[in-house]
């Protein structure tokens, strides 16, 4: 993606493709102003935002507004050079359900990476964590205030013990479910159980809920019995000392794992964006795009979710599906959702947020472009159900909605030891997995740093794509490797929610 930057005593305006008949202000414009595009000239006719989108040729109503050199949505009356465009004057395209045509892009296949590590935990199933803690997941919200109780006692007991402390992840779910909707919650409890980043997990029923024990071990299948334990707290008359007496067990447990050298095809990593801006599509989200191709260069998997923020620009990624079953299960993957959203009566392309409209995104299709950029240039590899784990090395596609505290927990339930999470408003959220937080733009980064991890703004300020890359690698590397937490580790943030789509009795 070619881009043309404006220069007018200061940088103004970026343009990002030369198909583009909008450029993107990256300061706040005034009426009056000129701008030089090219060889033309244009005078802006109001104050305009940062990161909004300004006309640079006459758009007749019903023309296709060009952003990213694809259509974002279409004008509803003449747009002259020089206006503001958003949602007074430019609408969603997108209509319907729609047929979609394999047309394979050629991809040059990335060039294989001589082997690099990462310092992580190999487990006796082989699988490698980059955290070794130790999680309390419950199969029903009634018990998570206990759960909570036996977090508050173990950082108290072991306090100075050789792993990385015991957390649990709270959800008001379990009890009453019925159908699929009950399945959602066990299928993402289950893959949260196998993470490799939990040395150990202990389980924690009530004993009278659908989700009970022996119906989620059903659904969880063997475990190995050092790392995972159960406990019905129904059947005991002090749940708090059995649960302590269990957790003693996991934390021995988890002291015989040392950090060692571990080949980065081991390390799967989320993709994921929320609270985004006009500079999300240009600044973090291709730097997360350039690290989901390296990591996939060396053996690595990257997933990528948010599947209503995937209409719009759905076809750049079927058309990126390693063959025809690939292709055919991304159809699957987008029409099912747009099919939900019709089940329950909403508008199927009414997604960005008033944040999203704010910081200078008017449709979904502009969204989407932008969005899907975070899974770089590789072919996609494969499909996935809500709540299943990857397998195969790659770029992976999870299905789950846009929420971030949904999306984020079914990352990590597909297996990502991180998640890679731009945002150009900021969130202070993380999921189970250690979050890094990337801003779109170095204000957002200097206000919020206990918030912000990394700042994609600086290719805004001057640097390089190829060198500020080079620099989020390492960090993500250092990340994994235990020598660099993130802030949601750091604040204590860790969140699940389960994606509710059935009936509660």
């Amino acid at each position: 993606m070619s881009c043309e930057t404006g220069r007018n005593m200061t940088q103004s305006y970026l343009h990002i493709h030369p198909q583009d008949n909008v450029v993107v202000a990256l300061q706040e414009l005034h009426a009056g102003e000129i701008l030089e595009v090219g060889n033309r000239t244009i005078t802006v006719r109001e104050n305009v935002p940062k990161g909004h989108k300004i006309a640079i040729q006459d758009i007749p109503a019903g023309a296709d507004v060009i952003k990213f050199a694809y259509s974002i949505g279409k004008a509803v009356e003449p747009i002259q050079p020089g206006e503001w465009v958003h949602t007074h004057n430019l609408k969603s395209g997108l209509k319907g359900l729609l047929d979609y045509q394999y047309e394979p892009t050629p991809i040059k296949p990335a060039a294989v990476q001589e082997e690099r590590t990462f310092l992580g935990y190999v487990r006796e199933n082989g699988e490698a964590g980059v955290r070794n803690e130790i999680w309390i997941l419950n199969t029903v919200g009634c018990i998570n205030k206990t759960c909570e109780t036996l977090v508050r006692l173990a950082a108290q007991r072991f306090q100075g013990r050789n792993f990385d402390g015991v957390h649990h992840f709270a959800h008001p779910y379990g009890c009453s479910q019925l159908g699929d909707d009950l399945v959602y919650t066990q299928l993402l409890l289950s893959s949260l159980v196998h993470h490799p980043n939990a040395a150990g997990v202990l389980i924690v029923g009530l004993g009278c809920e659908n989700n009970n024990i022996p119906a989620f071990q059903k659904v969880l299948g063997d475990v190995d019995p050092k790392r995972v334990k159960f406990m019905i707290a129904q059947e005991l008359e002090d749940e708090l000392e059995e649960g302590m007496r269990l957790l003693e067990e996991l934390v021995a447990y988890a002291e015989t794992f040392d950090r060692q050298p571990v080949p980065l095809s081991k390390l799967k990593v989320g993709l994921k964006c929320g609270g985004s801006d006009g500079f999300s599509g240009i600044t973090a989200n291709p730097l997360v795009g350039a690290f989901s191709d390296r990591l996939i260069s060396f053996g690595g998997t990257t997933i990528l979710t948010e599947v209503p923020e995937m209409f719009g620009a759905e076809t750049i990624l079927m058309n990126r599906g390693i063959n025809e079953d690939v292709f055919q299960k991304t159809v699957r993957l987008i029409n099912d959702f747009k099919e939900y959203f019709i089940r329950h009566g909403q508008e199927v392309y009414e997604n960005p947020s008033p944040g999203n409209k704010a910081g200078g995104i008017t449709t979904l299709e502009e969204k989407s472009l932008g969005c899907t950029q975070k899974g770089g240039t590789s072919p996609v590899v494969d499909v996935l159900p809500y709540g299943h784990r990857v397998t195969t090395p790659g770029l992976n596609l999870v299905q789950a909605p846009g929420n971030d505290l949904v999306s984020v927990t079914a990352l990590c339930a597909a297996g990502a030891h991180i998640v890679l999470f731009t945002t150009g408003r900021g969130t202070p959220f993380g999921g189970p997995v250690p979050t890094v937080k990337i801003s779109t733009n170095t204000p957002l980064y200097e206000k919020k740093r206990n918030w912000i991890d990394f700042n994609a703004g600086q290719l805004l300020d001057g640097k390089r794509m190829d060198q500020l890359a080079e620099e989020f690698f390492d960090y993500i590397v250092a990340v994994a490797s235990g020598e660099t937490r993130t802030h949601n580790e750091k604040n204590g943030f860790r969140e699940i929610a389960i994606f509710k789509d059935g009936v509660i009795l």
